[in-house]
């Protein structure tokens, strides 16, 4: 047998593997990486290591632990807060406030499923209040936190261009993170109208009470959620004691609960702490600096992130601890493993293979559905980590516009996360409001996701790939 097919057999098994067993992929992808490595190819352990992504590495810990020390000290909660002011009585603006609130927090570097587990409480909340489809107030949560997801200094957009940076492609970072936002905002905009916001404008809300507000907001996901425990990827979300292992969510954030008391939001009417707006202000100089700048994100978070330990110490404590470990361990594990694929020469045998179908818009259509399908079950970092190397050869010969495809790909991947199979999904599920069916609230997820997974890929693919080619 040879290298390239034993390599993609490896590959198979792992999906398989994280899928049905709490297994994180990035451990199996370092052992995958190891035997494959040294036993098949005779590679030395240090031409293994080459290939381990450091700077993707300090790029993660440090926008993780910057969101940690942001989310202990009340900041995240300070902006909710001031989004739902805004609101006043347009109860129409609720969902609408979840999305952008989702997106903000994913886009300034949390991961998917960290936002949704912190605003999905929240929302669903509102949504038994004032009426709200809560399968509606869900998905514009999850797209919320998949429209920011692709900014430049957000985990998934940061391992996208990671990985087309280090390839002669021509990189393109914010046509990649618009394309998801605008994507997700659309699919937003079509929710809203199908599910019953149109009814909502003339709904009156009265103004909403901060009280009761504030009250939903310091509910832990663990009350609304305890006890779940969703199989899947070997990826853990914790927040304040609720566990999910979660699949397609795909990196298994942690959001910073932080101690007890350290991120409580302050009482009625409370002006923000020093601390908080130092946070802010530290978030904005991320942005700028990193973007503006083109200084490299990892040291850009970590640093403003000592400096807010510094100002406020208390904060930071436990911190360390809520770093994304297991997607810190998912990502390098598999682009590890990948380095390992390209030595044994499967990128090139996967890509000739669809280089020699002849039609390039059929390969990537073929392309998205098998991340789409795939990242309905297993997870979406990890897809994006091994399809877009294997692509890569078949998008140098140019007959596709790059950028096209591989943000196609992008969204068709993550915008399956609706899925209840999936972490984001599962969350959305736990947090249904008591008033809500379960299991009709599942099929419903279910049937939705259904429908995402089947005409998603294809819109992306007829509206970011075809215009290119033609």
């Amino acid at each position: 047998m040879s290298a390239p097919v034993l390599s993609i057999i490896i590959l198979a098994l792992m999906f398989l593997l994280a899928t049905v067993l709490p297994l994180n992929m990035g451990a199996l992808a370092f052992v995958g990486a190891f035997l494959l490595g040294s036993v098949v190819l005779g590679m030395s352990t240090n031409d293994i290591l080459a290939n381990f992504p450091g700077g993707l590495f300090l790029t993660i810990v440090g926008v993780t632990y910057l969101f940690a020390i942001a989310q202990n000290n009340g900041t995240i909660d300070l902006l909710v807060r001031g989004a739902v002011r805004l609101v006043g009585s347009k109860v129409a603006l609720i969902p609408w406030v979840m999305f952008a609130i989702t997106a903000v927090i994913t886009a300034v570097g949390a991961l998917s499923p960290a936002a949704v587990a912190i605003i999905a409480p929240i929302a669903l909340s509102f949504a038994a209040k004032h009426k709200i489809n809560p399968l509606m107030m869900g998905m514009m949560v999850v797209h919320g936190a998949q429209a920011g997801g692709f900014s430049p200094i957000a985990v998934y957009g940061v391992t996208v261009n990671s990985i087309i940076a280090k390839t002669e492609l021509d990189a393109n970072p914010m046509a990649i993170f618009l394309a998801s936002f605008l994507f997700n905002l659309a699919i937003a905009l079509v929710l809203f109208v199908v599910l019953g916001g149109g009814k909502l404008l003339s709904t009156p809300g009265g103004r909403f009470v901060e009280q009761a507000a504030e009250k939903r907001m310091s509910v832990s996901v663990g009350a609304r959620a305890a006890g779940v425990t969703l199989q899947g990827s070997g990826s853990d979300i914790s927040a304040a004691g609720v566990s999910a292992k979660g699949t397609s969510g795909g990196s298994g954030a942690s959001p910073a609960a932080g101690p007890a008391g350290a991120g409580a939001p302050p009482a009625s009417g409370a002006r923000a702490s020093m601390p908080q707006l130092i946070t802010i202000l530290g978030l904005i100089a991320l942005a700028v600096i990193s973007l503006g700048f083109k200084v490299d994100v990892g040291f850009v978070s970590i640093t403003i992130a000592i400096v807010l330990a510094l100002v406020s110490p208390a904060a930071q404590k436990g911190a360390v601890n809520k770093i994304s470990w297991s997607t810190v361990l998912l990502i390098c594990g598999m682009l590890t493993f990948v380095g390992v694929l390209e030595e044994a020469g499967t990128i090139a045998f996967v890509s000739g293979g669809v280089a020699e179908l002849g039609m390039p818009l059929l390969a990537a259509l073929l392309i998205c559905y098998i991340g789409a399908i795939v990242s309905a079950f297993a997870s979406s970092t990890a897809i994006l980590a091994a399809l877009i190397p294997l692509a890569v050869p078949f998008l140098a010969t140019g007959e596709v516009g790059a950028v096209g495809v591989i943000a196609a790909l992008a969204v068709a991947s993550t915008i399956v996360d609706v899925s209840p199979f999936s972490t984001n999904g599962a969350l959305v599920l736990a947090n249904a409001p008591e008033d809500v069916d379960k299991d009709r609230f599942y099929k419903q997820i279910l049937a939705y996701s259904g429908i995402v997974v089947a005409v998603g890929p294809a819109i992306a693919w007829l509206v970011m790939v075809v215009p290119g080619w033609m």
